[in-house]
């Protein structure tokens, strides 16, 4: 296991102002090497201290797959969400309302220094630009 600290950026609407408190993650391999556990935390500007869990693994070539919870965006059922790995950088999501609107959780692993997991809500217009409703950045403790 590997402990990070760092910070956090939230907002709910592409057009709020960011707001930056502190953020953890604790990451573990498990299954032979095949699957990752990401936990994290972080606080929500009126809500308080909250916590998630990704596991992330690969499906099929350069595939990925993955379970999501969160104590805020995501309860109390759990997710299943979908998506790809290239070099290091998983994006996997779901579509939310169907047809309309789309969750992305995009892990960026290619810098042994920096652990980025971006949260993004993507309309299925192609009229809105996604934007990050979640953006942590951790470190090594």
């Amino acid at each position: 296991m590997t402990t990070w600290t760092g910070s956090n950026a939230f907002r709910l609407m592409p057009t709020d102002a960011a707001h930056d408190a502190v953020a953890t993650a604790e990451v573990t391999e498990g299954a032979g090497g095949n699957l990752v556990s990401l936990a994290y935390t972080w606080l929500h500007p009126d809500d308080g201290a909250q916590d998630g869990l990704l596991v992330l693994g690969p499906a099929r070539e350069d595939s990925a797959v993955a379970l999501w919870g969160d104590s805020w965006h995501q309860t109390p059922a759990a997710q299943v969400l979908t998506g790809s790995v290239e070099a290091g950088v998983w994006s996997v999501g779901y579509d939310y309302v169907p047809g309309q609107w789309r969750w992305r959780i995009v892990v960026d692993t290619s810098d042994a220094e920096e652990l980025l997991v971006r949260m993004e809500n993507v309309a299925l217009d192609d009229e809105t630009p996604p934007y990050a409703a979640m953006d942590l950045r951790v470190h090594p403790a």
